[in-house]
């Protein structure tokens, strides 16, 4: 069977926004180390190789928003499609406490070989959708662990993260505001821009209103939970657009 680097769903969907999941899933492709990176199946699916429940809240927001979803079809730990091509966590060879023996002797050819596999033809895929029409809107759905090994616990349900160009992310963060039982990561629980990363690489170079927003993993963790969740942030996500527009 030909390795598929990604999957998209409602492609012909004409609504503004492009929902995207990069981290979506924990595939191995065969032809890195065989299917395996050297970790054990309990840390392939924990937070480290890929966003816990985020693919399922990305595929419904894309029905309720009317909009083009795209997954990635390969774990981070065979290379991080959120990094720019010249970042050095590319190819994380340590990620909260575990080792990855898969990557930890990697050279340039190895990563080349990834490159050429998964990273590039996910970002060309992704870059057509967000050409599709002159007006476009990213909104990038990750998910977080409420808890990295020997730090505090995480108190956010939900983070919102941006940039400089915060003009969807600032009009989101002021619906939330409203949603009074939750706690909102102003860009936690991590900074929102690293250069050359998705976000940046499909809007900000290209002026396109854009948004990320992580969700605590164990809120996530089940279908039930995940289309909850679209549907609660669906509508917010409309306001906060129409906001920016008005």
């Amino acid at each position: 069977m030909t390795y598929q680097p990604f999957f998209e769903f409602g492609t012909t969907r004409n609504s503004r926004w492009t929902v995207t999941s990069d981290h979506a899933a924990n595939t191995v492709p065969a032809f890195v180390n065989g299917g395996d990176l050297g970790i054990s199946s309990q840390d392939m699916n924990r937070h480290i190789a890929y966003d816990i429940g985020a693919a399922g809240v990305a595929q419904e927001l894309g029905v309720l928003l009317d909009g083009p979803v795209i997954c990635s079809n390969f774990s981070r730990l065979v290379i991080d499609p959120n990094r720019g091509s010249d970042d050095p966590t590319l190819l994380m060879k340590l990620y909260d406490g575990t080792l990855i023996p898969a990557n930890r002797h990697a050279g340039p050819d190895e990563l080349e070989a990834r490159m050429e596999a998964c990273y590039r033809p996910y970002h060309t895929a992704l870059n057509a959708l967000m050409t599709r029409r002159a007006d476009p809107v990213l909104l990038s759905i990750h998910s977080f662990t409420p808890q990295l090994k020997g730090r505090p616990m995480r108190p956010w349900e939900v983070g919102v993260l941006y940039a400089d160009d915060d003009r969807l992310a600032q009009a989101l963060l002021t619906v939330l505001s409203g949603e009074k039982d939750l706690t909102i990561g102003d860009n936690e629980p991590y900074l929102g821009h690293l250069p050359g990363d998705a976000v940046d690489t499909h809007a900000l170079q290209h002026g396109h209103l854009n948004v990320l927003i992580e969700l605590r993993n164990d809120l996530i963790d089940t279908e039930a939970q995940q289309k909850a969740w679209a549907q609660r942030l669906a509508p917010l996500l409309e306001q906060a657009l129409t906001d920016v527009i008005a």
